[in-house]
């Protein structure tokens, strides 16, 4: 829906949008979207991921899966500050104008019993044909509070929506 948006708009007008503004084109891009590119660190490198995602209605969590023996959930146990990477870009040069990219940043934990129900069923409304991969005991559920949002259009314009009270 936003794919095309910024070419027919003023190169400013991206620039003096609000936070709570941002938010239907937020929603809008991590709805439509399957996939993120997840960075976290080892031994203060980078490492990235290609992740399955869904986000809650708020925006304020982001739920992936992960096997329990791979490098990502061993560098999200040792450090769970990370990085969601989401964006609707086609790979080819109309991106510099038209690919949004959202960046989310936060705090990443396993999802508590109370919400894993909850948690999972958001997920696999996403993504059904991972059933089986996501209700494997060696499969963790995770999800990472949002604290703040970048959000990126025509190349280098950035809006930064950070939550005031990031949650628990």
């Amino acid at each position: 829906m936003y794919k095309h948006l910024f070419c027919l708009l003023q190169p400013d007008w991206f620039l003096m949008m609000t936070p709570e503004s941002l938010r239907p084109m937020v929603q809008t891009l991590l709805n439509s979207q399957i996939q993120a590119v997840l960075a976290t660190q080892h031994q203060q490198q980078p490492y990235t991921s290609l992740m399955a995602f869904a986000v809650t209605p708020d925006l304020r969590q982001i739920v992936f899966a992960t096997a329990r023996a791979t490098q990502k959930y061993a560098n999200l146990m040792t450090n769970p500050r990370a990085s969601l990477l989401i964006d609707n870009r086609g790979n080819d040069s109309a991106d510099y104008r038209n690919a949004v990219a959202i960046s989310a940043q936060g705090v990443t934990r396993e999802v508590d019993a109370a919400q894993r129900a909850e948690r999972l069923q958001l997920y696999l409304s996403k993504h059904p044909q991972l059933r089986d991969f996501v209700t494997d005991a060696a499969c963790a559920l995770l999800q990472l509070d949002v604290e703040c949002y970048y959000v990126v259009s025509q190349f280098q314009n950035v809006v930064e929506w950070r939550f005031s009270n990031p949650a628990a």
